[in-house]
């Protein structure tokens, strides 16, 4: 009996620290992670988030600015790019034109209504009778003057190639006449005519660079600016003909250079 009640307090000893540890643990307070969530992350996690989402925004919208900026410039450019075939087209009609009217043999005005070969055929050169003045002077002997008008006559034939020849003649043995721009100026229309710009253009430039004192200075201006516009080069063409205008206001070249820049929006 003795025995068994030593045990019995054994048993209770030992069970007693575990039954007043129970309640022990149960008031211990819970603390709980408010940081996390339920498939979303942490707090800082989803700031970083939504930062970047904004970030994000931002870069599209600039994105959509510079695509919308890009075709604004592209239209500019389109437009442009037509004005400047609508240049060309008409420069090259004219030209056309002349050439046309050349190989057929009916009268013809060069482009923008100047004296062309054609007319020349028709109604013979102005600068093929130099005055008396000319006549007396060392540069504008009888010489000179008679192998001007055989070329011009070939001109008046419309033997254009043959023209050329004979006026490439006359230049390189009269260089200092009277009569040797005007030589030039007509290798420039032939030239032109015949579709041949840069001997055109280096015909119609030694008229301006070395006869400034010619009549024939300011339709060369104008020719060389109407080569500009055909050859794509509208700003030296605009320069060359507003120069016409303003230097020689009182000649039909000027009138012509004029009409041409109000039709080209110039």
């Amino acid at each position: 009996m003795t025995e068994g009640l030593k045990r019995l307090c054994k048993a209770g000893a030992l069970g007693l620290p575990l039954v007043l540890a129970v309640p022990a643990l149960a008031q211990q307070p819970v603390v709980e992670d408010l940081t996390g969530g339920s498939g979303g992350g942490s707090f800082y996690e989803q700031a970083t988030t939504r930062e970047e989402a904004g970030g994000r925004l931002l870069l599209f919208n600039e994105v959509q600015r510079n695509q919308e900026e890009l075709r604004q410039l592209r239209g500019q450019v389109e437009e442009l790019r037509y004005q400047l075939e609508q240049l060309r087209r008409q420069t090259r009609q004219q030209y056309m034109d002349i050439e046309d009217r050349l190989a057929t043999g009916g009268p013809a005005m060069s482009a923008g209504g100047s004296r062309g070969p054609q007319d020349a055929a028709a109604g013979g050169d102005t600068a093929a009778e130099p005055t008396g003045q000319q006549a007396s002077s060392g540069g504008g002997d009888a010489a000179a003057r008679s192998d001007y008008q055989a070329a011009f006559a070939k001109v008046q034939a419309r033997e254009f190639t043959a023209a050329t020849q004979a006026f490439e003649a006359f230049v390189a043995e009269y260089p200092d006449s009277q009569l040797t721009g005007n030589a030039y100026y007509w290798l420039g229309e032939l030239h032109s005519a015949a579709s041949e710009l840069e001997p055109a253009e280096a015909a119609f430039r030694r008229v301006l660079e070395d006869f400034p004192d010619s009549n024939k200075v300011p339709d060369a201006l104008y020719k060389l600016g109407l080569l500009k516009a055909r050859q794509g080069e509208p700003d030296a063409s605009r320069e060359l003909l507003e120069r016409v205008r303003d230097q020689y206001p009182d000649s039909s070249a000027a009138s012509l250079a004029g009409d041409f820049l109000r039709q080209s929006g110039n």
